[in-house]
């Protein structure tokens, strides 16, 4: 009775499925029978995959076809903090590298550099973005920024004169990030500096491409050597700071372009053994900018830009900090658009601080500043970044 009943069971669920297949096979007969029966099938599964799989379009459509594939082409694009010291080793890293700490700290430790060597310029970049570099000697040389070794912030890198053909006596003072846009670039001259004071300005379009062996972008007076370079735009002025506490301003209109192998004019006259120790640039767009200087000793302090007169260039300046034994000469300085962003600090020993503005005093500009970097025994401010 059970058999009977279980075979019964069982030939009703074949009979089911037979007739569910011949259902299947006559939707499907009309569906190939019928071209609207087949669009409606087709959009409906179209519609369906959309909803399951869609996102936006990993590719991209160009008219005609991609006759070659650069180098370039295959680098992913990033932001790269690109670090070099004084010994002349370079690298660039990832910026989350570096943490933000309190004013007044010891700092951590970032180049695993020689004996004397420190970390001499921070830039933050893209991997696309052409370098320029410029050397004390006045010449300038180019390279892209995804040719230049990857690192950690505890890595040494590698010595420059692998990736750039300089002298031996040759070494780089500064370091710019060319625009990619001609347009951008129209728009912009380079000014330089050097250590006795003198400027010059240029086309920054005689720098947009730069033989490998580099090109002389200013003829320098014996004994000088150039401190930086710094692109300006219409509206913007120069800031000059000296080692005895000595600052000028005066609009960047006073010095007219010249050509590459001319020498420049006077920018700031110096007293004594005194020398330039930074050169920066005060943007139009700034509405209230701010002058950051660092001592030998690790005292700091900012000063409003709206204390420091406009001048004509050539003279002597005005006072922009008090040097005393207790701070030591000044050894670097910049100027920020305003308090919201950080600055990173870097001794000669290597030590490394990154600090808020915010923390930094904003005090006149006949002061010393605060402690911004305690330094160990025999160490000393070697440069100043900001981020």
């Amino acid at each position: 009775m059970k058999l009977a009943k279980l075979a019964g069971l069982e030939r009703k669920k074949i009979d089911d499925e037979l007739k569910a297949l011949a259902e299947t096979i006559s939707e499907l007969e009309s569906i190939l029978a019928s071209m609207k029966k087949m669009m409606g099938v087709i959009k409906a599964e179209m519609a369906e995959v959309k909803e399951k799989y869609g996102d936006e379009r990993r590719t991209k459509i160009m008219k005609g076809g991609v006759q070659t594939i650069s180098i370039e082409d295959t680098i992913p694009e990033k932001e790269n903090v690109i670090v070099f010291s004084d010994g002349g080793y370079i690298k660039r890293t990832d910026p989350a590298e570096y943490r933000t700490q309190r004013r007044g700290g010891v700092g951590v430790m970032d180049l695993d550099t020689k004996e004397e060597d420190f970390v001499k310029m921070f830039l933050t970049t893209s991997t696309h973005s052409d370098i320029l570099f410029f050397t004390d000697k006045g010449k300038a040389y180019q390279i892209k920024a995804y040719e230049l070794p990857e690192g950690r912030r505890a890595t040494k890198g590698k010595s420059i004169m692998n990736y750039l053909s300089l002298g031996g006596d040759e070494s780089v003072t500064s370091m710019l990030v060319m625009p990619r846009e001609m347009k951008a670039i129209e728009e912009l001259s380079l000014v330089m500096v050097t250590e006795k004071g003198v400027v010059k300005k240029v086309a920054a379009d005689g720098f947009r491409d730069v033989r490998r062996s580099g090109l002389i972008a200013i003829k320098l007076q014996a004994g000088d050597q150039l401190l930086t370079a710094r692109f300006v735009e219409s509206g913007d002025e120069i800031s000059l700071v000296s080692q005895e506490g000595q600052s000028i301003r005066f609009k960047h209109t006073d010095v007219r372009e010249m050509g590459r192998n001319a020498g420049g004019v006077r920018g700031i006259n110096l007293k004594g053994k005194d020398k330039l120790v930074t050169a920066d640039v005060i943007k139009k767009s700034d509405t209230d900018p701010l002058l950051v200087v660092l001592s030998e000793k690790g005292y700091g302090k900012m000063s409003k830009l709206s204390e420091y007169k406009v001048q004509k260039r050539g003279g002597s300046g005005i006072k922009t900090a008090k040097v005393t034994p207790k701070t030591g000469k000044l050894m670097t300085g910049l100027v920020v658009s305003d308090r919201e962003g950080e600055i990173v600090a870097i001794s000669k020993n290597s030590q490394v601080i990154r600090v808020t503005l915010k923390e930094v005093p904003v005090l006149g500009r006949q002061t010393q500043g605060v402690r911004i970097m305690k330094l160990r025994e025999g160490d000393s401010i070697a440069s100043l970044i900001t981020l």
